[in-house]
């Protein structure tokens, strides 16, 4: 009977343990009390161009026959075929180029890399004023072709648009269904080019401080968000599933000493 009551409290032992491996932190920003009253967020980083972006510009004024010869022509689309311009009600774009220009009707090569929308909207406005062409333009910039990739253990990873200025790592999660219950909360990556180099920043959602302090809080455009698989789905996502750092192995171990206890015993 001793016997039987150690084997018994080392099968409840071994439960135990495998059940501890089941990681609990899922909650964000747990370092925020309710008592705080505001919250230092890292300065916002518009988004510059850069080659290959592409976007549109629409010049207005009173005059629409003279404000036509600066806008591109509207590419029609036909009902049930898939394009690239439908998310920009078929207007036809600028792709920067490699030297960073665009070729502006009117106006010649422009160069725009490192330029803002609202920087090229007013260049492009100011040109138009000093060369009399148009008194009083209204120009409209618009991304096109901008981008982020949410990747990992989120319920819809893809490529989502930037529609936006000030996109956040926030907006990213939540365009991709948020993170699974399998995402590691502390080890999201972010992915981002600079320059000829690839530099990965690491991102702990569950620490306000952290996360609202990131250099990567504000995306930019072709930015890959990563997020880490925790370790229950590590486990899960071996050929069996049966390994010392599994459940099913624990549990499986657990039956075997029931099954010598029961032999044992009787």
């Amino acid at each position: 009977m001793k016997l039987k009551s150690i084997l018994a409290v080392g099968v409840a032992i071994i439960m135990f343990c495998s059940s501890c491996n089941t990681p609990k932190e899922v909650t964000y920003f747990q370092d925020v009390r309710t008592t705080q009253a505001e919250m230092a967020i890292t300065t916002p980083v518009e988004i510059t161009l850069r080659p290959k972006d592409k976007l549109s510009i629409i010049v207005n004024s009173q005059d629409n026959r003279l404000t036509n010869l600066f806008n591109l022509p509207i590419i029609s689309q036909q009902v049930g075929t898939e394009s690239s311009y439908n998310q920009n009600r078929g207007l036809s774009g600028y792709t920067v180029d490699n030297n960073g220009d665009i070729d502006f009707p009117v106006l010649g090569k422009i160069h725009i890399a490192g330029m803002t929308r609202e920087q090229v909207a007013d260049y492009i406005k100011k040109q138009l004023i000093e060369r009399d062409l148009v008194k009083d333009p209204v120009v409209t910039v618009e991304f096109m072709n901008l981008g982020v990739s949410v990747m990992g253990e989120v319920v819809k990873p893809g490529r989502y648009n930037i529609n936006k200025d000030n996109i956040t790592i926030l907006d990213a999660l939540s365009m991709a269904g948020d993170l699974t219950i399998y995402g590691e909360r502390k080890n999201v990556m972010v992915l981002r080019t600079e320059g000829d180099k690839q530099k990965a920043y690491t991102v702990d959602l569950t620490s306000a401080e952290n996360f609202y302090g990131s250099p990567v809080y504000y995306l930019q455009q072709d930015d890959v968000v990563y997020v880490t698989p925790n370790d229950t789905k590590i486990r899960q996502s071996t050929v069996n599933g049966n390994n010392v750092r599994s459940t099913s192995f624990w549990i499986s171990l657990s039956s075997l000493l029931t099954s010598i206890a029961i032999l044992i015993f009787n």
